[in-house]
């Protein structure tokens, strides 16, 4: 008889928790490989999440409601018969933490064994009961309000406290209530915790935590609390401009090939139902020089520099408020249609929040294009984990010098141009190496390919 775990999936690099909302299939109910059980919920995601394996769902560890981080255990599915012994397992696992000890004098032998920071608390040092206690964003969540997480009752799993939990003790104003009653500490120190690597935990340890500054509240003004979306994007964005060093360079780019392509395929696309953007050509093009430098292509990863072997572009999608970033993988094996139906269909899903766990990781490259909304150039913020960011502005009508190709002599034009903007992490990316991206970048898009 094996009993498998399933664990909250990861839900994007920026997301250390994900929210319970509906159970698919209950307990007792026997379950297929890769059949949907639950759906979890994010603030940039909904998604389905498959069984692991085949067999029988013996166990709801967490239930609909409730928010836990990354890698807790949610569920239990038996593969073989007999699943029932399950029900009094967890009963016992679930023990209330008074009978802790004598749990410990003679467990049953049936019971995985949970020790609650009641039951534990003797042989744990401060630090190991408030990680026990609670997920990376409650504790940061108690240390901006100087709350002591270890002695807040938590209502979670084996007695951790939630981020409902420290919000409802928060809003009631009271003074922490006393800490559980805990074991006479012994006489050897506790071993050392090795730290956590969720990325709230990276900041603490490394830069301190986000702390914006306050301002007084004139008359007429109006104050909303940031939401979690927001919250999440204001770190992560200020922990990328404290850790990497940002240059960003400039290219102006003729858009008239990619127009008499546009043109004379038009009708064809049409009739094959595809959607190819001037991004997709971008993004199509990006892909393709990306293979020729892959230092723009790579992260650092301490004193090291990964390499990517794959070209995975995240597109940024304006969410209207807040903003997603999905992920094309392999886009440098996708042709110009390929890459630009999967764009549409990425940003179409991020905005009914339709996208897999999956869909939302994993980028190499990023592409933002504020000039959608009319913005001549930006200057992006590099995401964690890649090395550049490039930036499209407005494509305009300008009045430009070109050379006539018959007589040689310069006259002026008009043409479409757009201004494009490459952010890299200095670190890694040289000046030479960021013009030498730009201008192959260039010469790809105004000698676009006709068989991409």
């Amino acid at each position: 008889m094996a009993r498998i775990e399933v664990p909250m999936p990861q839900m994007g690099e920026s997301i250390a928790e994900g929210t319970v909302s509906q159970w698919m299939k209950q307990v007792g109910d026997a379950v297929e490989r890769d059949e949907p059980i639950l759906e979890i919920s994010t603030d940039k995601v909904d998604a389905e999440i498959p069984a692991p394996s085949s067999g029988t769902l013996v166990e709801i560890v967490v239930p609909e409601g409730e928010t836990v981080e990354v890698g807790t255990i949610v569920a239990y599915i038996e593969t073989e018969a007999g699943a029932a012994v399950a029900a009094p397992a967890a009963a016992a696992a679930e023990a209330p933490a008074a009978e802790a000890p004598a749990a410990r004098t003679a467990p049953p032998v049936a019971a995985p064994v949970v020790e609650t920071p009641a039951a534990s608390g003797g042989d744990q040092s401060a630090e190991e009961r408030l990680r026990t206690r609670s997920t990376p964003v409650v504790r940061k969540i108690a240390e901006e309000h100087g709350i002591d997480i270890v002695s807040v009752s938590g209502s979670g799993h084996a007695g951790r406290v939630t981020k409902q939990d420290i919000l409802d003790f928060i809003e009631s104003g009271a003074s922490a209530p006393p800490a559980v009653p805990a074991a006479p500490a012994p006489a050897a120190p506790a071993a050392p915790v090795a730290p956590s690597a969720a990325p709230s935990d990276l900041w603490k340890q490394f830069y301190g935590e986000v702390k914006h500054p306050e301002y007084p509240v004139r008359a007429a003004d109006r104050v909303e609390g940031m939401d979690r979306m927001r919250r999440l994007t204001a770190e992560h964005m200020v922990l990328a401009k404290r850790v990497t060093p940002h240059v960003h360079s400039f290219i102006e780019i003729d858009f008239s090939s990619i127009d008499r392509i546009r043109a004379a395929n038009k009708a064809r696309w049409a009739a094959q139902g595809a959607r190819v953007s001037y991004t997709a050509f971008v993004a199509w093009a990006v892909s393709r020089v990306l293979r020729e430098f892959p230092m723009v292509n790579s992260t650092v990863s301490g004193n090291n520099v990964i390499f990517r072997g794959n070209v995975n572009l995240g597109m940024a999608v304006d969410l209207n408020p807040g903003l997603i970033v999905p992920v094309v993988h392999d886009a440098d094996h996708l042709g110009l249609i390929g890459v630009g139906n999967k764009i549409v269909d990425v940003a179409t899903r991020a905005r009914d929040k339709k996208l897999m766990p999956d869909e939302i990781q994993g980028a190499t490259f990023t592409i933002t294009n504020p000039g959608v909304l009319g913005t001549l150039v930006g200057l992006p913020v590099i995401p964690k984990g890649t090395s550049a960011i490039l930036g499209t502005g407005a494509i305009e009508k300008k009045v430009v010098v070109v050379t006539d190709p018959e007589t040689g002599a310069d006259v002026m034009a008009i043409r479409k141009r757009s201004l494009f903007s490459l952010g890299y992490d200095h670190r890694i990316v040289d000046g030479a190496d960021a013009a030498r991206f730009l201008a192959a970048l260039k010469v790809m898009l105004e000698d676009f390919p006709e068989d991409a």
